[in-house]
């Protein structure tokens, strides 16, 4: 890691600034795979797979054989973990429901919103270095509860052509059906544009590496909704002398361990402080199974010891991290201060991983600098709010002259038409 100690304000953003790839010759090369697999459907897709994945499918969609012998293979304790996973993820999502809430604007004038369902949604389920059912249940519970109508899943097959048995158990226990063996690019252009087997659908969600960024962006473009604009996995963990080292090297190295282009924040108030995290770094690194992914990782990330504790705030608020771990004393009080962050971690003992797989909360989050903007997953994100309006007798007599003479000002006189001609009938 980088260090910087009690660097100057003005150079805060330059030290925080995320590691930069070329995204030009990126975006040509991802349009290329969208625009085969828009135009040749299945048969590009199978294509994309054999040179990608170096598997050649027979079809895509997963039978009811394969989801049934997964179901039997999958550990029972592993089992009840996801379950319980589940529960907890249905309970924080499910208060997110807004009742149809009614106004009367004035007298005879009624308005009221509801939230729809999306219909189509698709989900991007990554299962390359890491098979990531928890997005499963990230993204298939809200949609669920959302009330979406199809529910797509698309995930790479494995070498042998087969799909991790908790992804297709974790998949049936959310009741998705629908799952294909696509992965990366073309699992994002099969579900934007459908093929001859995979539907189109209206909204994609789920992380992906740079090039599947890439081709959610482009989909965007061309109409498709995304989840969010996405980077590479981060956290920012802000530690002072009540934090327990060990746990702050393994909250890091936890993030770490995504991938080489995964970025990680140490904040301290004394380098006493990063001279530990530093030793627990060492040695927990060298202990695991994903050391050299980590390692690259950390190559480009950096630790900031700074000189006054009031600064915290600004460099949290400056990188705004898709993940905040606050292993500082009155961190509950700091907590409510922050205002650029996709998730926030509370205390020594609230680790981002809970957060990753069972607390409740959503892991899919904004990353890249967009939390200043962009909140994470919800009940809301796989919703659209409808408005309605309805009007008596007396409510157009007691707002037909406004929009009269707005739409007059406005010069939109088929506008004030459509009032004027039915104020003449009351």
């Amino acid at each position: 890691m980088k260090v910087f100690i009690k660097p100057k304000k003005e150079s805060l953003s330059q030290i925080l600034k995320r590691p930069a790839f070329d995204s030009v010759a990126l975006e040509e090369t991802v349009s290329n795979i969208l625009t085969n697999v828009a135009t040749g459907g299945d048969a590009a897709v199978q294509q994309y797979t054999k040179q990608f994945d170096q598997v050649i499918l027979a079809q895509t969609r997963v039978g009811l054989l394969e989801i049934n012998t997964a179901i039997n293979a999958l550990d029972a304790d592993l089992k009840g973990a996801i379950q319980q996973a589940q529960s907890n993820i249905e309970a924080f999502h499910s208060i997110q429901k807004e009742p149809i809430k009614e106004v009367e604007t004035m007298p005879g004038v009624r308005c009221w919103r509801k939230s729809v369902g999306i219909q189509k949604v698709g989900l991007y389920i990554p299962g390359g270095t890491a098979p990531l059912f928890s997005t499963i249940l990230m993204l298939g519970v809200p949609a669920r509860l959302a009330g979406c109508k199809e529910i797509v899943l698309c995930t790479p097959p494995r070498k042998d052509g087969t799909v991790h048995p908790a992804i297709l158990y974790t998949a049936n226990l959310v009741g998705i059906t629908k799952i294909f063996k696509i992965g990366g690019v073309q699992a994002i252009g099969a579900m934007a544009y459908g093929t001859e087997t995979v539907p189109k659908v209206d909204k994609i969600f789920g992380p992906g590496n740079q090039y599947v960024t890439a081709a959610k962006q482009l989909i965007q473009r061309n109409g498709v909704a995304i989840d969010m604009p996405a980077g590479p996995s981060e956290v920012m963990v802000v530690a002072d002398d009540t934090a327990i080292p060990a746990f702050v090297a393994a909250d890091l190295l936890s993030q770490a361990e995504h991938g080489a282009d995964s970025q990680v924040v140490l904040v301290t108030t004394t380098e006493a402080i990063l001279k530990n995290v530093h030793r627990e770094l060492t040695r927990q690194l060298n202990k695991l199974p994903r050391k050299t992914l980590a390692s690259k990782a950390l190559e480009n990330s950096c630790a900031i010891v700074i000189e006054d504790r009031k600064n915290i705030l600004e460099i949290i608020d400056e990188y705004a991290p898709e993940h905040l771990i606050l292993s500082i004393d009155e961190a509950v009080e700091m907590a409510a201060r922050v205002t650029n962050a996709g998730s926030v971690f509370i205390g020594n003992y609230s680790p981002e991983s809970v957060g990753d797989y069972a607390s409740g909360t959503n892991h899919t989050l904004p990353t890249n600098g967009f939390a200043k903007a962009y909140s994470g997953v919800s009940l809301d994100s796989f919703c659209k709010k409808i408005t309605f309006q309805e009007l008596t007798k007396e409510g157009m007599k007691n707002i037909g002259s406004i929009v009269e003479l707005m739409a007059e000002a406005e010069d939109l006189i088929a506008h004030k038409r459509a009032v004027s001609i039915r104020l003449k009938t009351i």
